[in-house]
């Protein structure tokens, strides 16, 4: 691990980017260009202690997950995060089962969308990024366990994470995400973090097993979802999933239609933000 050399990579590419380029709000005047070093650590979802001392040349060696979420939060090409993940002494991903960068026009698209709950989830059901009113709608998935950050396993492994849903919606929803899984696990056969996923499912959930075992496929796409949301209430939003070329990540989209009720409580969590919500991260 090279400290020094990692540690002057950081600062450049925090220098290079601006409050508005990653979707955070201006704020008071600025003595220094770029985005101060807890900004990008609330981006990555670490300590701003821990992201400090990696710049200072004084730090751990990082995890991979952690340089990951690094290289997301500075919006780094693949390129950038392979020298990224070479300075701190690790090989980079190389092959496809590594669904965890998310492109930086895919993130620009993202930071964009302000008035719009949107995400962008692998196909393993991991939540990789999301901007602040999908926070607000599903819960920050960034300040969650690296386990917990999977949709799949938290929908079938923690009774709260259903309670976002009506509970007449929640077999459909559960269906849903297991045809959706079972469609990735056929295209990537040796993704072992899938297959690895799968095992624990199974393992842990017999409803998870039962739907298996049904092999319902189904890729998902647009749908209209309800959400019984804690501070809000129960809103009905279009759902669109945009997804890339190999179908390895997904843009999730939610919408309400103009006027409608639905709209208004979307309009309010926007005013609301991430105050007071306590709702549980379920994905896409």
């Amino acid at each position: 691990m090279d400290r020094t050399e990692l540690a002057d990579f950081l600062r450049r590419c925090r220098t290079r980017l601006t409050p508005a380029a990653v979707g955070l709000p201006q704020g008071a005047r600025r003595r220094t260009p770029g985005l101060r070093r807890e900004e990008v650590a609330q981006l990555a979802g670490m300590s701003t202690d821990h992201y400090t001392r990696l710049e200072q040349a004084r730090g751990s060696r990082p995890s991979r997950q952690m340089l990951a979420a690094v290289a997301r939060a500075l919006r780094l090409t693949s390129d950038e995060r392979d020298h990224l993940f070479h300075l701190a002494g690790e090989e980079p991903p190389r092959d496809r089962a590594d669904t965890e960068h998310v492109r930086p026009g895919l993130l620009l698209v993202l930071d964009r969308l302000t008035d719009s709950p949107a995400q962008v989830v692998n196909d393993r059901g991991d939540v990789l990024a999301q901007n602040a009113l999908a926070k607000a709608l599903h819960g920050d998935a960034s300040a969650r366990p690296a386990a917990e950050r999977n949709a799949v396993w938290r929908y079938f492994t923690n009774p709260a994470a259903r309670e976002l849903f009506p509970p007449e919606d929640r077999d459909g929803a559960a269906r849903a995400a297991v045809a959706d899984l079972r469609a990735a696990y056929a295209r990537r056969r040796d993704d072992a973090r899938l297959a690895g996923l799968v095992r624990r499912l199974r393992a842990r959930s017999e409803e998870f097993a039962a739907l298996w075992d049904g092999h319902e496929v189904a890729v998902r796409r647009s749908a209209v979802k309800r959400f019984q949301h804690p501070v809000v209430g129960l809103m009905e939003l279009d759902c669109e999933v945009l997804l890339n070329p190999v179908h390895d990540q997904r843009l999730v989209l939610y919408t309400a239609r103009p006027g409608s009720e639905s709209h208004e409580r979307l309009e309010l969590l926007r005013v609301v933000g991430l105050q007071d919500v306590g709702a549980p991260d379920v994905g896409g």
